[in-house]
């Protein structure tokens, strides 16, 4: 299994555009795939696991069909994926939602910020992190 892609799971287009650029601002040359949904997520992921696996999801948490929990929970609870870096990038800061992400397997909590600059800011030095500099395991 090749560790390749980022996978970027994000329903709002805005934050999904501006997050693509600041990654590729940021020189990270990793394939980026989005995933509108966290249906479309869990099909695309348990759909190729046997051919490739993603470096790191980058996942929303409030979308529709499927929420960022949900997929959180079905990928930390499967073997071929439970040791896939996953980071919630959300807007939420409520306490509860952090608690339930980081029980149920996250690897990290962002909240985006509101400011252009400063969600380029967090979203390079995440790209940077979790494709340069985190070491995984198979």
């Amino acid at each position: 299994m090749n560790a390749l892609e980022i996978l970027l799971v994000e329903d709002n287009a805005a934050d999904a555009k501006l997050t693509i650029i600041a990654l590729q601002e940021a020189n990270v040359s990793n394939k980026i795939v989005l995933l509108r949904d966290g249906n479309e997520a869990l099909e695309y992921i348990f759909g190729s696991i046997e051919d490739r696996v993603p470096k790191v999801i980058f996942l929303d948490l409030k979308m529709p069909k499927v929420n960022g929990n949900e997929v959180l929970a079905k990928l930390k609870q499967d073997g071929r994926t439970r040791k896939i870096p996953v980071v919630m990038f959300t807007s939420s800061q409520e306490p509860r939602d952090i608690k339930e992400c980081f029980d149920l397997g996250a690897n990290s909590y962002l909240v985006k910020p509101v400011d252009y600059d400063d969600f380029s800011k967090v979203v390079k030095s995440m790209g940077q992190y979790w494709t340069l500099h985190n070491i995984t395991v198979d």
